[in-house]
């Protein structure tokens, strides 16, 4: 079997799996038993967060949701066995520790994390910290996440960490000198941008590092989805000028014929999560259920065709750059993350 890490970019070669951007979470877990693993899915409660659980639970699996909103996690989850709501914020570093903790005195080991919630067209905000709130959500708060779960993960002996990233990564690398804007105007897609690069380069070195002890990686561009929460706090203003959405603030029947549903939007990550396929292969940034391509400038977009939003860019699987993150991420959140 080969371990063969992906850094910069060596393992970005569609297998091809036999899926494809319609295959759905149904199709993608068909035949995998979970019963007795354990998962966590941040942002469990809502959009493909929500569709994976479900998946999972189908599957046999305990599942763990941690939730900022806690009312709105039971009432999107009623009726769900299998499933335990705990409060976490990814904002707030007290409660990522205070999650993780009690998770670790109940339960031994964790097979599959799913670092799947996540902010975007937000305007500039920053944690008590001073962080940028795009770049804290969606890659600092599951650092640390990932870090105080790490002896369970380690524990399960076949963890995989699914970290769910966006062709977004393409907006922005990651800036290095100013990750938080202090010194450059902030522009709310290029935060996401960076944030997104961030989600694939923590990735490649996890996988690195974790592979050792059975533990792999992954991250992935989900699709253009119809029905996530990810836009809930832009303006329709912003949707109505990209020209999505109609004058009564209606999402345009022709755009949403191009958009793929919850289930197919959470497939990729059920399948990063389960799949035999992936057996020996770690670190790679997957799309429609199957590894993308390197984009080297070979890859017509259109924004307006997300059919089209797919590869990823060298700079988010480059190896240098994720060893530099990985010491930038332990300094900034202040966590030793020390794989052993």
């Amino acid at each position: 079997m080969d371990f063969t890490d992906n850094s910069n970019g060596v393992l970005q070669n569609p297998l091809p799996s036999g899926f494809s951007s319609t295959s759905t979470t149904h199709d993608v877990i068909k035949g995998i038993n979970l019963t007795g693993k354990t998962a966590i899915v941040t942002g469990g409660y809502a959009g493909i967060g929500l569709e994976t659980v479900k998946a999972f639970v189908k599957a046999g699996a305990q599942v763990m949701v941690p939730a900022r909103d806690i009312a709105k996690a039971a009432k999107n989850l009623e009726g769900i066995s299998n499933v335990i709501i705990e409060y976490m914020d990814l904002m707030v570093p007290e409660s990522i520790d205070v999650f993780a903790q009690a998770f670790l005195e109940k339960y031994n080991a964790l097979h599959i994390l799913v670092n799947n919630a996540g902010i975007m067209w937000v305007p500039l905000q920053r944690d008590k910290r001073g962080y940028e709130s795009q770049l804290a959500t969606n890659h600092l708060g599951h650092f640390q996440l990932t870090a105080r779960l790490w002896p369970a993960l380690k524990n399960s002996n076949g963890a995989r960490v699914v970290n769910v990233s966006s062709f977004g990564h393409q907006f922005a690398p990651f800036d290095f000198k100013d990750p938080n804007f202090i010194t450059t105007d902030y522009e709310t897609l290029q935060g996401y941008g960076r944030s997104k690069t961030a989600n694939n380069l923590f990735s490649v070195e996890l996988d690195k590092r974790g592979k050792e002890f059975n533990v792999r990686a992954y991250s992935l561009h989900p699709g253009a989805v119809n029905g996530t929460d990810l836009g809930r706090v832009a303006p329709m203003t912003l949707f109505q000028q990209m020209g999505t959405h109609d004058e009564k603030g209606n999402l345009k029947p022709e755009v949403a014929a191009k958009l793929k549903n919850v289930e197919q939007g959470a497939a990729t990550s059920v399948w990063c999560a389960v799949s035999p396929q992936l057996n020996g292969i770690g670190g790679v940034y997957c799309e429609n259920a199957d590894i993308a391509p390197l984009d080297l400038g070979n890859i017509e977009h259109n924004m307006e065709e997300p059919s089209t939003q797919n590869g990823v860019k060298p700079y988010s699987v480059n190896a240098e750059n994720a060893k530099k993150l990985w010491v930038l991420s332990e300094e900034m959140t202040g966590v030793s993350f020390k794989v052993c």
